[in-house]
């Protein structure tokens, strides 16, 4: 688990994204928060590529919808669900870039190869097998440096 990571450029926010049309909420609403560390968002605003060494971290928090003064919509829980980690390595992963899963307060475990996250980042990633349609600043960098792939 990268420490501190909070701290790093956040890139955006989600609700309830899935990438299965048969996605299992089990009636309880998410948030996703992702953050990259800041060597990295520097070398993307000037290539619009992720740099070796990369790390993009995106914690899952649930969604609450009743507490203190709020009478409409939703706002993150305190209680992280977990996170997910991509690392940008050529010199360690098959095709540069792994998944790594953590509870948030355990050591991330990798995601195995056959995973279907490693197929679907390869065919939808916008920039670097990352998601960067989802993240309105980096989408902008991407399409103005000519690296943005649209889907």
């Amino acid at each position: 688990m990268p420490d501190g990571y909070r701290d790093w450029i956040f890139l955006s926010s989600g609700l309830d994204m899935s990438y299965s049309k048969a996605a299992e909420m089990a009636g309880h609403s998410m948030f996703d928060n992702v953050f990259v560390d800041r060597a990295a968002w520097q070398g993307f605003k000037a290539t619009g590529h992720w740099p070796d060494r990369t790390m993009l971290v995106m914690e899952v928090r649930g969604a609450n919808s009743r507490g203190s003064i709020n009478e409409h919509g939703q706002y993150q829980s305190d209680e992280r669900m977990g996170v997910e980690i991509h690392v940008h390595d050529e010199a360690r992963f098959k095709g540069g870039w792994a998944f790594f899963l953590s509870d948030g307060s355990s050591p991330a475990q990798q995601v195995p190869y056959e995973a279907e996250c490693y197929a679907c980042h390869l065919k939808h990633g916008a920039v670097d097998t990352t998601f960067v349609q989802f993240y309105p600043t980096a989408k902008t960098i991407a399409i103005r440096s000519g690296t943005f792939r649209a889907d």
